[in-house]
């Protein structure tokens, strides 16, 4: 009778243990410093699961010829763009000066809003804008930034390709300008793929 005691006594803690650790939320101690829940990564190809650190970068969604993807930033060249970054998305984007001396031809580009729609852009407007993805050999994670600018007078629209962007550009409707910065931004899921 002793032995089917124990058997269910651990069962229970282990049914406990499992309960708790499966929890999407747990309850911080009321000693120590608090454990918080960590975030999760979904929509990846299928891949789930918890991060092991509440430092990791969360993943950014931007557009590659009119087709959603996710990625990250990593490192900046500019420290103004590293901090707002770094704001943007909770953990630091690395400030890494020598990013700038990256030879043009191993760069790829970003279009990123200052104006126009709405967003989750670094500047509170739409997605960035992609011209390459892994599998495709100009890809680079090394991002020349290109700042789209809507003109005064124009009704801004959501552009999700390279080629809206510079049809945009053709008729007047934005002004594109390249400071001279990089930032490290992998791919993680693009259109038929994924890290």
């Amino acid at each position: 009778m002793r032995g089917k005691r124990q058997v269910r006594v651990v069962g229970v803690v282990v049914l406990a243990f499992l309960t708790v650790a499966c929890s999407p939320a747990l309850v911080a101690p009321t000693t120590g410093p608090a454990i918080t829940p960590q975030p999760t990564v979904a929509g990846m190809g299928g891949m789930a699961g918890s991060m092991p650190s509440g430092d990791m970068v969360p993943p950014v969604k931007g557009f590659y010829q009119g087709e959603e993807i996710l990625f990250i930033h990593t490192e900046a060249s500019d420290q103004q763009v590293a901090d707002m970054l770094t704001r943007m998305m909770g953990p630091q984007v690395v400030l890494a000066p020598r990013l700038a001396e990256v030879p043009e031809s191993l760069l790829a580009n970003v279009y990123v809003f200052t104006n126009g729609v709405r967003g989750e852009g670094p500047f509170g407007f739409q997605p960035d804008v992609f011209d390459s993805v892994p599998g495709i050999e100009s890809y680079s994670p090394l991002r020349a930034i290109n700042l789209v600018t809507w003109n005064e007078g124009v009704t801004a629209v959501e552009l999700r390709s390279v080629a809206e962007v510079k049809a945009a550009e053709s008729r007047g409707e934005v002004t594109i300008v390249q400071p001279g910065i990089v930032v490290n931004m992998p791919i993680l899921t693009w259109p038929g793929g994924h890290r």
